[in-house]
């Protein structure tokens, strides 16, 4: 249940608000806790049904997405810092924002404000929508008296995290719906135009080709089987969707992309700009550097940096310099490896990951550019060929029978 109170702070200001608690007594406890002496405090029914269904629904509510994210921390901060009361900056946003998703987690994170809670503490009621990272740089910004600043550094980060997401999935969209069509045209020519060829072939008993006999049997293994083979490649793609998903099956595909001859490298490249960005973003922050290495490490999705990171928060904890532990050659290269002791030389490593990360991430995405500019030609040839393999292996018979027809007068 929901109690509404009246009193005084540690420093004597008038405060009034609402907090949750199961009994008055504990109500006033909590509130003891928090500095706060009561003079009046009474049950609100109807705010605890409110705030209960909003917490019942943000619970359910799916994840906030990277835009929203990024949009929310930028225009909470343009409203901090033009002094605007934090209760009022998150009810407008969540006034203006769409139905679900961010709306539902704004409404019970601003109930929990009204209630006394710290925002930290708020975000930290919905770690699906918010990750370690953003909990302890608000955290950090309420009590350096920063917040506005950090909810700034938090949209950026977003906002970039968006833009590095974006290229990767744009690179890869164009040739992944070649490849879809150039696979569908196929298997329509198989199922539905190569049986018709078929009859005619046996009609008239001539002689094919290898590769014609070899489509033949595949589509009648396609039209004879289609009701085993259809459910098994769902379910193959189903239990393969699950092992990614697996910690073990993750871990074994990125070993795999980071040693890959070609793909290693990059992926590399892309996991030392987002560990960089990360930390380079939380030192600014005034994190120290363990807590920056433990969030970060909690943020990385890469098993074999996350190990990584685990090693350089021991070498840390026993004062080694970071430069020392994080220079595994297998993942962290050399020039980042000395930025890094050069921004622990002078004082600025935060800066100095943040400039690395940025240098990182043009030349990711004008590789991505670059890629996408050679595959697109790679998938159509392919493609053509495939396609094109097909559609003369099947009217291969017909040329060889006009062939011969041609050339009996003749003798």
């Amino acid at each position: 249940m929901s109690f509404a109170y009246t009193g005084f702070d540690i420093s004597g200001k008038a405060v009034s608000g609402a907090i949750d608690a199961s009994a008055h007594a504990e109500a006033l406890e909590a509130l003891r806790r928090r500095g706060i002496f009561a003079v009046q405090i009474q049950e609100e029914a109807g705010r605890t049904a409110g705030a209960s269904k909003a917490r019942r629904a943000a619970r359910s509510g799916g994840k906030v997405t990277l835009r929203e994210l990024s949009q929310f921390f930028r225009q909470l901060s343009i409203l901090v810092a033009t002094k605007t009361p934090l209760v009022q900056a998150l009810d407008a946003i969540e006034k203006q924002s769409p139905e679900g998703g961010l709306r539902t987690v704004l409404a019970d994170i601003r109930n929990r404000v009204e209630q006394g809670e710290p925002f930290s503490s708020a975000l930290a009621a919905h770690p699906r929508a918010f990750d370690p990272i953003c909990r302890s740089m608000v955290a950090a910004g309420e009590s350096a008296g920063l917040l506005d600043q950090m909810l700034k550094s938090l949209a950026a980060l977003a906002r970039q995290r968006m833009n590095v997401r974006r290229s990767v999935i744009g690179a890869l969209t164009y040739p992944g719906i070649l490849i879809t069509v150039s696979f569908g045209v196929v298997i329509v020519l198989l199922v539905t135009v190569l049986p018709q060829f078929s009859e005619l072939f046996d009609s008239l008993q001539t002689p094919l080709p290898p590769t014609t006999q070899f489509l033949i049997y595949l589509s009648e293994i396609l039209r004879g089987y289609w009701y085993a083979l259809a459910p098994g490649a769902v379910a193959l793609i189903v239990a393969a969707v699950l092992w990614l998903r697996s910690d073990s099956g993750w871990a074994m595909l990125d070993n795999f992309l980071l040693r890959a001859p070609r793909f290693g490298p990059v992926r590399r490249s892309f996991a030392q700009a987002s560990l960089t960005r990360l930390l380079g973003t939380l030192l600014e922050s005034r994190v120290n550097l363990l807590d920056a290495l433990r969030l970060t490490r909690e943020s990385i999705t890469s098993a074999a940096y996350v190990d990584l990171l685990l090693r350089c928060e021991s070498s840390v904890e026993k004062g080694l310099p970071l430069a020392d532990s994080i220079g595994d050659p297998d993942l962290v290269s050399p020039s980042v490896k000395e930025a890094i002791a050069s921004g622990e030389r002078s004082g600025q490593i935060g800066p100095v990951l943040l400039q690395v990360a940025d240098f990182l991430d043009e030349d990711n995405e004008q590789f991505l550019k670059m890629l996408s500019a050679l595959i697109e030609p790679v998938v159509l040839t392919v493609m053509g060929v495939l396609v094109g393999g097909v559609a003369i292996s099947m009217f291969l018979p017909m040329f060889d029978l006009a062939a011969n027809a041609g050339g009996g007068p003749a003798k």
